[in-house]
């Protein structure tokens, strides 16, 4: 499921006069390895309904949406997934229930809409990005997703030898060999830009061979060529879990950097007097798209929350 998408939806339920269940599951195993959730979740739904008191809307409302949460946890087993998340309210016409491939802790909220900062953080801590294993004729293209790989893309192409060149000076059989690996990277970049395009990317981690890394640079289009950072390690043969263990931590290490900077550009904003807002009465007024800041340390100046600013806010005499 598309996490982004679902949190779009959910910020688009309004409120309602009856209860809106969001349930978060670790369903990562304990040391014995088996799951321990359910115990203490039908604790959880079962001490939350007393709330509601007995035989009120409210109340069947509760009861009717819990047990729909119950029988989707308890469908069938879920081995792979390290933590679920389901929201339910019978009054929006509402039931959404998604495997995690990354764990959150288990926590229940009943409100008027769904509870969404969990969810939003996920995202935010594990962000999406590409991998792209190349060669000069063949290429792999994986979007890495909340710790798990869920998209593959395949580029390949005609691989050049030189027995099939019969009588060529070696000068023409060289033209004819960096031709089809332009015409490859070529098509590799095209299809690059349209993943990254379509699934919303802003980091692609590139491995490749010697010969083709120059041809890949060289064909990027900048605001693509920006977003890419070169590893090592990998190749066309290396199977998707050492493709997630080589990544796993760049991905993290460069979303750091880039956290510091964005940091770093707030502040001095702010503290040039211009585009930047710092400290939570200042920024609520602002309506900024927020992004998670994994290490609180950068923010303790700004009070834990910041703004960049896309134009100045005057604040009115009092």
């Amino acid at each position: 499921m598309d996490l982004d998408a679902l949190l779009d939806r959910l910020a688009a339920v309004e409120p309602t006069d009856q209860p809106c269940i969001s349930l978060y599951v670790d369903a990562r195993p304990d040391n014995t390895g088996r799951p321990h959730w359910g115990p203490v979740v039908r604790k959880e739904l079962g001490e939350r309904a007393r709330a509601f008191g007995e035989r009120t809307a409210a109340r069947a409302a509760y009861d009717a949406d819990a047990g729909r949460i119950s029988q989707w946890l308890e469908a069938e087993p879920r081995p792979s997934a390290q933590g679920f998340a389901v929201f339910a309210c019978e009054a929006a016409g509402l039931f959404e229930g998604v495997e995690l491939n990354a764990p959150v802790d288990t926590e229940l909220v009943v409100g008027r809409v769904p509870h969404l900062y969990p969810l939003a953080r996920l995202l935010d801590q594990w962000r999406r990005y590409a991998v792209v294993v190349t060669d000069t004729h063949q290429a792999h293209i994986f979007v890495v997703a909340l710790g798990a790989i869920h998209e593959r893309a395949r580029v390949e192409n005609k691989k050049t030898s030189r027995s099939g060149a019969g009588g060529w000076s070696q000068a023409r059989f060289q033209r004819h060999v960096e031709k089809f690996h332009r015409e490859h990277v070529k098509e590799l970049v095209d299809t690059l830009e349209r993943i990254v395009r379509d699934e919303g990317l802003d980091r692609v981690l590139l491995a490749g061979d010697e010969v083709v890394i120059p041809l890949v640079r060289e064909a990027l289009p900048k605001t693509l060529a920006e977003r890419v950072v070169e590893i090592g390690n990998l190749d066309l043969v290396s199977s998707e879990a050492e493709i997630l263990e080589e990544t796993l931590d760049v991905a993290r290490r460069e979303d750091a950097r880039d956290d510091a900077e964005r940091v770093a550009r707030m502040l001095d904003a702010y503290r040039a007097g211009g585009l930047g807002m710092i400290g939570v009465p200042g920024v609520t007024q602002t309506g900024a798209r927020v992004t998670f800041i994994e290490d609180a340390a950068l923010l303790a100046e700004a009070g834990g929350v910041g703004a960049l600013l896309r134009f100045r806010l005057h604040r009115r005499a009092a």
